[in-house]
């Protein structure tokens, strides 16, 4: 079902390392952490090594080719060698996030048959061995990364008897299209669905990203992986950037991620939206701590307008500047901009930005400052991007043009479908294929529209469409977007399915509600202040955060038909146990567990106007690939 492509003098993704290895064996290709803060250097040549002797270990103690292996860990250079290593002893490897529930670990493990599970610390295998359990794998042997009984040194040791000839032997032994690595992804309904990502897939997607950003994925290049590795997202960026030589440092914390890039200063970022909305955000704050808030509007605005000037003039199209901005450019730099650049280390050439759409003025204020943000998509069932912009053509609010070899068209309904070289073939368990795929076209279950160039726009997600009692059909995301687009706004969810009309939960962010709400009222009285999370969100009323909420949602609702507006909202926070459990790993909304922590107050807020759930037994919309 996907579109193959050939993968020149490559059988396995372990051809990669093995052709670095041969081409630039002293060339440094990770930067690892120790103890004490600083950062150890070691080459390509001595993480393959590292790469074989782990090898020999898993062979040593029965792993057989094709055996599932999962990992559950956070992003560390050991997450990687137990990839690597796998790959090199033909198994497969299945990555867990660390943060699982043991039931949902469970389900995963039991779906991909896992034969051994490799946990980060003692923690992380504490969660595996329960989810064995869970599972039905009772008995399935567990190791570690961090020092301890079952460690991953104690297998180095054991395969010091295995003949290292059998490891060059066992990673050849898979075809290009044979399994790689199984990655899960949960559905509406939670069900664990196994996306089987192939050698192929891997070597393609890696062919095509690393030939469109050659000028900026390179061996005189610096970056610093924070996202997940469970994500395909973090683990494709890895591997291109093995192929191609850019140095990799890991910083699995978010807390110590502004120190790691002061040290290691990276000249190329992969970053989900979050991080640009709050590195803008804090820079507003300390702005008006300082009392600069009209200069910080000034500084903004320009940007913004030079962003779009430098746009303009990559499409062929003139752009200039207004006068004044020019003039002021030079003292805004120095006073504010040069300060932002420095937060991300001072030397980044370029940000990847995927995960989640980028609200356009975000791309185009950083493309005014010096660091242009490249947009793309992609699924775990797409190995990640398969549409991006070009580096010298970026169009911010688009996802930008199919990569090579990768397609896309719009169906009738409105959903995004592809084909590629990344796409996968099918799921491990075959019988989810008929509802992700259409004659050979992967359903992506987003909604989106093609420019008139060829670039994609994202719009929504199918399945988060609302269908009013009245019959309408409403795509929540361009209003949900307009709304958070407020720093005071975390969340903004539009809920009315099956209602006679839409309302909205607003979930408001935490430090910016204290700022904002009425002077008179205590942080906890108003609802904001620090309070038991029961796992439902705590409803606010406070004059202040309604008038300024009830403005940026009437701001919104003028841009859509009457239909299409929301009449009725209620404000809200989220203890910090529960603001966890909205995001993913990847700091996605979980839709569902919002309205689930929200289900009482939606109730109340449609009964307090004597309107009810209508009944329905229409039939919600299928959809694709969900990551």
């Amino acid at each position: 079902m996907s579109t193959r492509s050939p993968v020149p003098d490559r059988r396995t993704i372990t051809d990669l390392l093995a052709d670095r290895t041969r081409s630039h064996p002293g060339h440094v290709a990770f930067d690892v952490q120790q103890e004490d803060g600083t950062w150890r250097p070691i080459t390509t040549r001595a993480f393959e090594q590292e790469v074989r002797d782990l090898a020999r270990g898993l062979v040593a103690i029965g792993i057989e080719p094709g055996d599932r292996i999962a990992i559950a860990a956070a992003t560390r250079y050991a997450w990687t060698l137990t990839d690597f290593a796998a790959w090199c002893a033909g198994a497969v490897t299945v990555p867990i996030y660390p943060t699982s529930a043991p039931v949902q670990a469970g389900a995963q493990l039991r779906d991909a048959r896992a034969s051994l599970a490799v946990g980060g610390t003692a923690a992380d295998a504490e969660m595996l061995e329960a989810a064995a359990l869970s599972g039905g794998l009772a008995g399935l042997p567990v190791r570690t990364m961090d020092p301890g009984p079952a460690d991953l040194e104690r297998l180095v040791v054991l395969g010091a008897e295995v003949d290292p000839a059998k490891i060059d032997r066992r990673r050849r032994l898979a075809s290009p299209d044979d399994p790689a690595t199984i990655v899960h992804t949960s559905g509406t309904t939670g069900e664990p669905r196994g996306a089987r990502i192939t050698h192929r897939n891997l070597l393609g997607t890696v062919d095509a990203v690393a030939g469109t950003y050659s000028e900026i994925v390179h061996d005189g290049g610096r970056t610093v992986i924070a996202l997940p590795l469970a994500h395909i997202l973090a683990r494709g960026l890895q591997l291109i950037c093995i192929a191609r030589g850019m140095r990799i440092a890991h910083v699995p914390r978010r807390e110590d991620l502004l120190a790691a890039f002061a040290q290691l200063r990276p000249t190329f970022l992969v970053v989900v939206p979050r991080l640009l909305d709050k590195i803008l955000e804090e820079a507003a704050d300390r702005a008006s701590q300082a009392r600069l808030t009209p200069l910080w509007k000034v500084a903004r605005r320009d940007a913004i307008a030079r962003g779009r000037a430098l746009e303009a003039a990559d499409l062929g199209t003139p752009g200039r500047m207004p006068l004044g901005a020019r003039f002021r450019r030079p003292v805004l730099d120095r006073l504010l901009h040069r300060r932002l650049r420095a937060v991300l280390g001072g030397s980044v050439e370029h940000l990847l930005c995927g995960a989640a759409p980028l609200d356009p003025e975000v791309s185009l204020f950083f493309r005014g400052i010096g660091i242009p943000v490249i947009e793309g998509y992609g699924l775990t069932e797409t190995t990640g991007p398969i549409v991006a912009n070009p580096p010298d053509r970026i169009r911010s609010g688009t996802a930008g043009l199919p990569l090579p070899g990768g397609e896309v068209r719009i169906a009738d309904g409105g959903e995004v479908l592809v084909r590629g070289p990344g796409v996968i073939t099918g799921y491990d368990d075959p019988s989810h294929d008929a509802a992700a795929f259409d004659d050979g076209w992967l359903r992506t279950g987003d909604l989106g529209r093609l420019e008139q160039d060829g670039s994609l726009v994202l719009t929504g997600r199918l399945k988060d469409i609302i269908v009013t009692a009245n019959g309408k059909n409403v795509n929540p995301g361009p209003w949900e977007a307009a709304v958070e687009s407020d720093a005071l706004i975390e969340h903004a969810v539009m809920v009315g399915d099956h209602r006679p009309y839409l309302a909205a939960v607003i979930v408001l962010d935490p430090t910016h509600a204290q700022v904002a709400a009425s002077p008179q009222l205590s942080g906890t009285s108003r609802g904001t202040g620090p309070r038991p999370d029961n796992g439902r969100l705590r409803r606010i009323d406070d004059p202040h955060l309604r008038a300024a909420v009830s403005a940026r949602i009437d701001a919104a609702n003028a841009q859509r038909s009457r239909p299409e507006q929301v009449r009725r909202f209620v404000l809200t926070t989220a203890g910090t146990e529960l603001a966890a459990q909205l995001r993913t790993p990847t700091l996605k909304l979980r839709r569902h567990r919002l309205t689930e922590a929200a289900a009482d107050l939606i109730e109340e807020m449609y009964a307090a106007h004597g309107q009810q759930r209508a009944t329905s037994s229409a039939p919600r919309p299928r959809y694709g690939g969900d990551s």
